[in-house]
């Protein structure tokens, strides 16, 4: 390996832990070599803002002339500008910004069961001005690709053509960039006939290419995902399995990495950054090597792209492009919904429960599978295909595109009840954790348990005709609707795959978001309903389905963080403690106690609560007063608040400060900090209030509201 030496600044940030975020901007060494990279990563055909993130580049290249400007993958899909335009308005602004180069997403492959193949990645790549990374896939299966690809590190490379690596001289210096795309891509998008290979060998083989060619600066660009699951790959695997790299440019996750983070595992720092996701931020990682190619000092931060003016030249060349795409967006569909149709994402969203418009959805694809082939009795549709939600009223074809970006076709299996149990078991087996693997369904009811063990969550499973529930029959076969993308091994499901290279699956060819839209067109009303198709087995009698809370309650109920008031009661509308509200907090965050807690009146608590007590007291979540606690007193909802805020700043290491402090009218009493708490609390969406801009503060908080709190509160600390 190359020898480097790195600062003391970076190693003394990285002494607490291998993994570390260091000082913004570290100048205890001078490099002999400055650069700057400039980087996108998950921008999903996000074009509404593209003119800004044309000035910014403008801009930051201007400032700091030793420039490199990356991409981490995933420009298609996710909008309707790649609906329309496939990659080609993409394509123009990135060409237009002279990108030096990008490395393939997952989703540069959804395209790959459609009757045309690959065949607008193809085009993207051969319009390409930049060359593109690709250490660990294999495009030669596919001949729309011939000629594309060099399996090669190469110093003397041509845009719009695919390498291992390349060698990119700035200012004299020769920095080697080499492309790594997550292998999940082949069951979780439709790569067909394309191949990908072990990261980690890959990402070796790369290392060792380039320092035999002398590269001693070393840039792997990514789409792995920082800290994705371990089954495939992620970023901080790879640079604790990889010496030698010295930057990792990533994306996949849309992790926001304000400040970057570093791994010391090896001599020499790796330095991990990327920029979120749907053209939020442009990434700027500035760095100073010394004479080896070691990182002497960086510093990492993110410009949000909004904040930007627009750039005239970019503006005019979106125009014809955002006009077309308002055109669309405003082209009625003739249905018009009367209720909110929920394809969120967060807790209680679609990939995580049951809604109505995941419910709405499998509807219509039921029905068109019924009127293809009679036999057919269930939809499913995974929940990661429903990308947004539908505002009450006026249904436009912008808006169904927007849910259904993909174009996903029919497809209907023919497969036992055991295979449809396998496949629900595999649905579930995340749960409470987000899953775009999370099916909605029709024609079907089932209960689940989230503690039993994996494989065997899955409790009664019904077929449903009308008001006529029959049990499912293992033995039994049924036809069944879903999308070509899941009937082919998308997201995973191996039981469906198994099922379709059988010969198993028949694909009639109707696409997702036309059968929604004859689905709504053919309804006297567009409003669906919770209607218990798929329900979570807890233990508590007293919080119906159809309740607000129920969902977070669940949430933390099988994480293990909050238990009932007795084997079958939760009690929602009860008020919390003092202690139970810090208890709550530790849990929510791990935290471990060093020492006792100093108040005089926790006598005769369990001694794991004075812990937990003790802990939030260490972690300054909790003060108390003259040397008391008041354990037992109820909480009020400004102090839960505050508590909340406190704990919010010591997991993001800051103090957070409210845009705002006049969302609630009823906080003239309330002290200054109490204010920034309920302001912060309302501001990340860990509160609503109660309506004619009301918090009520002085009100108990109820366990049901706290659950809520803490839920949220899990999602944004994360």
């Amino acid at each position: 390996m190359k020898k480097k030496m790195c600062t003391a600044a970076i190693a003394s940030a990285l002494t607490i832990s291998m993994f570390g975020i260091p000082p913004q901007v570290s100048q205890a060494a001078e490099g002999v070599f400055d650069l700057s990279i400039l980087h996108t990563n998950d921008t999903h055909a996000s074009l509404d803002d593209v003119a800004k993130r044309v000035t910014l580049v403008n801009q930051l290249r201007a400032d700091n002339p030793n420039n490199l400007l990356l991409d981490a993958g995933d420009v298609f899909s996710g909008s309707l500008y790649f609906n329309e335009f496939q990659g080609e308005a993409d394509l123009k602004f990135m060409n237009l910004m002279k990108y030096d180069a990008m490395v393939f997403g997952n989703h540069e492959f959804d395209l790959g069961s459609s009757p045309d193949g690959h065949k607008a990645l193809s085009e993207f790549v051969k319009g390409a001005e930049f060359p593109f990374v690709a250490a660990n896939v294999d495009f030669s299966n596919d001949s729309l690709f011939d000629g594309l690809q060099s399996f090669t590190y190469s110093e003397e490379f041509n845009p719009g053509e695919i390498y291992n690596g390349i060698v990119k001289e700035v200012n004299g210096e020769k920095i080697g960039i080499f492309g790594l795309t997550t292998e999940e891509t082949a069951g979780i998008s439709s790569p067909e006939s394309i191949e990908f290979t072990n990261y980690i060998e890959a990402a070796e083989e790369a290392v060792a290419e380039f320092e035999e060619m002398g590269i001693n600066k070393i840039v792997a660009l990514t789409h792995i995902g920082f800290n994705d699951s371990a089954e495939f790959d992620n970023d901080l695997l790879l640079a604790e399995a990889v010496e030698g790299i010295d930057i990792i440019v990533g994306g996949h996750t849309h992790s926001t990495l304000p400040n970057g983070e570093v791994y010391n595992g090896h001599e020499e720092p790796t330095v991990i950054v990327q920029a979120g996701s749907s053209n939020a931020n442009l990434g700027q990682l500035d760095v100073s090597f010394d004479e080896n190619g070691g990182i002497a000092s960086y510093s990492a931060q993110l410009h949000p792209i909004e904040e930007a003016e627009d750039d005239a030249e970019a503006l005019a060349l979106l125009a014809p492009y955002a006009e077309k795409i308002k055109q669309v967006k405003e082209q009625s569909t003739g249905a018009t919904a009367e209720v909110f149709l929920d394809g969120t994402r967060d807790l209680g969203g679609v990939r995580t429960s049951e809604t109505n418009l995941g419910n709405l959805i499998t509807d219509g694809m039921l029905s068109k599978a019924k009127s293809i082939d009679s036999d057919t009795v269930i939809a499913m549709q995974n929940g990661g295909g429903i990308r947004a939600s539908i505002d009450k009223g006026d249904i436009t074809v912008g808006e169904v595109l927007t849910v259904l970006p993909f174009g996903n076709d029919l497809a209907i299996m023919n497969i036992t009840g055991a295979e449809i149990i396998q496949a629900l078991e595999h649905s579930v087996k995340d749960y409470p954790r987000e899953s775009g693997a999370f099916m909605h369904v029709s024609g079907m009811s089932f209960t689940f348990n989230p503690a039993a063990a994996a494989g065997s969550k899955v409790q009664d499973v019904y077929v449903v005709k009308g008001n006529e529930k029959t049990k499912l029959d293992p033995a039994a076969n049924y036809k069944v609707a879903t999308n070509v993308f899941t009937a082919k091994g998308g997201d995973n499901y191996t039981v469906f795959a198994n099922a379709y290279n059988e010969g198993r699956v028949s694909e009639p060819g109707f696409m997702d978001y036309q059968m929604f839209i004859d689905h709504i067109t053919s309804l006297d009303r567009v409003a669906p309903a919770l209607e218990s198709r798929i329900i979570p087995l807890t233990p508590f009698t007293d919080i119906p389905l159809n309740k607000w809370y129920r969902v977070y309650i669940e949430d933390l109920y099988f994480s293990g963080l909050i238990k009932g008031v007795n084997a079958n009661s939760f009690a929602p509308d009860s008020s919390l403690t003092r202690s139970q509200a810090a208890s709550l907090i530790v849990r929510s965050l791990g935290l471990n106690a060093e020492s006792d807690a100093p108040f005089a009146d926790l006598g005769r608590l369990p001694d794991a609560t004075k812990a937990e007590i003790a802990a939030a007291y260490e972690n300054g979540i909790i003060i108390g007063y003259k040397g008391n606690f008041m354990p037992q007193d109820k909480v009020t909802r400004g102090q839960f608040a505050l508590m909340v805020y406190r704990a919010y700043n010591n997991a993001k290491d800051t103090t957070y400060a409210p845009e705002n402090t006049n969302y609630f009218k009823d906080l003239s009493k309330v002290d200054a900090e109490t204010l920034q708490a309920i302001s912060m609390a309302y501001e990340t969406g860990i509160v609503n209030g109660y309506g004619n801009d009301q918090f009520r503060p002085a009100n108990s908080s109820t366990r049901a509201e706290a659950a809520k709190m803490i839920s949220i509160f899990r999602n944004v600390v994360k």
